[in-house]
């Protein structure tokens, strides 16, 4: 088309085109009526088309019109969204990680308002996962999560390590004297099998036949121990808060490390600047103000 196509008059279109009303677009573009009409009218002249028909209560759209709604529609989200991006005079970029829960709860979103100030050229979304993740599959940039830093195609940094140790309600902790008394009590698991007899043989004793019921979340484990279901065994770090407020108590000081947390990433992914600047500030906050 030789003709340039004004913006005003296809976003008067296309907002008159949803609402099916021109005094309603007008409203959303604060510009009269009359000028949307005639905006509309100068686009189907541009385009020898007409794009509405008049009804006695409102507008319908053509054939021609159905047919240019959604493509313009689409063309404006876009635009805006990216405009949106910008901000303090840069351009702000997305940046999707994932991350363990119980590290997000217990340490992580006291800590996210430092990271916004330093940092607020990125979007960060954020996605909670238990610590089975796929890097690639699921569209992350990093993923927080919880082992030996040894994930294939991965390139792990260690932020802290976090011991676990028995954690149950305040009424189930009294009548536990010592670790022999776990014995008589319900012991709540991880998908980790060997976590309890690691903690045993810490304490020097031969672990019992655990039936307790497993779980794939820390947190809902936690969340279990504070109803009164059962001891779980849990990094108590994580969960100062329900310690500090009663929720949950820690009968014995006996802890075991399997595992830390790491900052990891594919190899094969190009580092972007929203990526190294997360990474940067985690390290030093973890390594600054651990758990």
């Amino acid at each position: 088309m030789s003709q340039h196509l004004p913006l005003n008059a296809l976003r008067a279109f296309e907002a008159s085109a949803r609402h099916l009303s021109f005094t309603r677009a007008g409203l959303e573009l604060r510009v009269t009526q009359a000028a949307i009409s005639h905006q509309v009218k100068a686009l189907e002249d541009i385009l020898g088309v007409r794009l509405f028909r008049r009804l006695p209560r409102g507008l319908a759209l053509t054939e021609e019109a159905e047919t240019l709604l959604p493509v313009l529609t689409d063309a404006f989200r876009r635009i805006g969204a990216t405009l949106e991006r910008f901000g303090g005079g840069r351009l702000r970029e997305v940046l999707t990680v994932g991350a363990v829960g119980t590290f997000v709860t217990g340490w992580l979103l006291q800590r996210l308002p430092d990271f916004r100030a330093a940092h607020p050229f990125v979007d960060l979304r954020l996605l909670t996962n238990n610590n089975r993740v796929d890097l690639a599959g699921e569209g992350l940039d990093l993923a927080i999560r919880f082992g030996d830093g040894a994930w294939h195609g991965t390139e792990a940094a260690e932020l802290f390590a976090t011991p676990l140790t028995p954690l149950c309600a305040p009424e189930i902790a009294e009548r536990l004297a010592q670790p022999a008394d776990l014995l008589r009590e319900v012991l709540l698991r991880s998908y980790r099998m060997d976590e309890w007899p690691r903690w045993f043989a810490k304490v020097e004793m031969a672990a019992p036949n655990i039936r307790g019921f497993v779980f794939d979340s820390s947190l809902t484990m936690a969340e279990a121990a504070v109803q009164g279901t059962g001891v779980a065994l849990l990094p108590a770090r994580m969960f100062g808060r329900d310690l500090r407020e009663g929720r949950l108590a820690r009968p014995f000081g006996a802890e075991v490390t399997l595992g830390a947390y790491w900052l990891t990433r594919l190899k094969s992914r190009e580092e972007t600047p929203a990526m190294a600047a997360f990474r940067d500030w985690l390290l030093t906050a973890s390594r600054s103000s651990p758990p």
